[in-house]
């Protein structure tokens, strides 16, 4: 990557043969590729990002949602919790911008609340799961052998374990609400992070520079510390991207079948249980069950294109 920007920096003009200039000019210009630093591994990861426009978009959507989600409640003027049994349903207004529901509360307001929820499930899954899968995965990986093998069995049984089945488990021991839910999520959701670093470091701690730390005396926390995860976290960022929309998918899941938040609170699983029975009557008030499930599709949207273009930047091949 390095020859290449300086090859780029010492004929600024490719079209033109580099024998057209003099002997002074192509010394200014290999001097200048030599003073000009190359760019590190991460800065030509976002120069790289930065080139593909869907994920940049998707980027800039999720930040919307994130400073909505914090923002959104306080802003808006109607409560999340007030009740106006004479303005049930209302159509989305001047007054109301998503409508109201059954009990007359402010759908908008809801919305954003139920976004502070649904995106904090994602969120702490992902890094429980990050915490765990590359602290197991990391050690499996590194010490090999008869721990590895003890290590991956115990992975492939809880792997067997069927999901819905331990989510309701843990609902009847737990009781339903925000910390079951997270609980449920990442009592299996690690075992990817951890397959994926294992992978990583079998491959990398036979490289030289893994053997060098091993021969002047490191240890092995501070091999797997300093060598070896800085060099995994491409993949595990990646990784990270995709579990967020995956744990909304599954929170919301939950609790449209109302396994999971409880009210007076509200996730956008909930608002959208809430609203099926009224989109299905006849009255069609459509606008209780577009909101959440729109900013549910829209939110897995972009995690999922922000997670592909981390990828290709992420991806040594991809290098250009």
């Amino acid at each position: 990557m390095s020859i290449h920007l300086q090859q780029d920096q010492q004929n600024p003009h490719p079209e033109v043969p580099d024998d057209w200039f003099s002997p002074r000019e192509q010394k200014k210009m290999e001097a200048h590729a030599i003073k000009r630093p190359s760019l590190s591994y991460w800065a030509d990861t976002w120069r790289r990002l930065k080139q593909n426009k869907l994920a940049m978009f998707s980027l800039s959507v999720l930040i919307f949602l994130f400073i909505m989600a914090l923002l959104g409640p306080l802003l808006a003027p109607n409560s999340v919790t007030e009740q106006r049994l004479s303005m049930q349903n209302l159509p989305p207004s001047a007054a109301h911008w998503f409508g109201t529901d059954e009990l007359g509360r402010d759908v908008f307001t809801r919305t954003w609340y139920g976004a502070r929820i649904s995106l904090f499930v994602g969120v702490m899954a992902a890094l429980i799961d990050f915490a765990i899968g590359v602290i197991y995965g990391g050690i499996a990986g590194y010490k090999g052998g008869r721990y590895d093998h003890v290590m991956m069995r115990i992975v492939e049984v809880l792997y067997g374990l069927p999901y819905l089945l331990v989510v309701i488990l843990l609902m009847v021991l737990m009781g339903p609400g925000l910390v079951t839910i997270i609980v449920a999520l990442t009592v299996t959701g690690w075992i990817g992070m951890a397959r994926i670093v294992r992978g990583q470091v079998l491959q990398l701690k036979s490289q030289e520079y893994v053997l060098a730390s091993k021969t002047f005396g490191a240890k092995s926390l501070r091999i797997i510390r300093r060598n070896l995860l800085p060099n995994t976290m491409g993949p595990i960022i990646v990784q990270m991207t995709l579990t967020v929309p995956t744990a909304i998918f599954a929170e919301a899941f939950l609790s449209f079948l109302g396994l999971g938040i409880q009210a007076p609170f509200a996730s956008w699983g909930v608002m959208a249980n809430d609203a099926l029975p009224t989109v299905l009557s006849d009255n069609g008030h459509w606008w209780r069950l577009f909101f959440p499930a729109f900013f549910i599709s829209l939110t897995m949207f972009c995690f999922n294109n922000l997670g592909d273009g981390l990828q290709d930047a992420l991806d040594p091949k991809m290098k250009r």
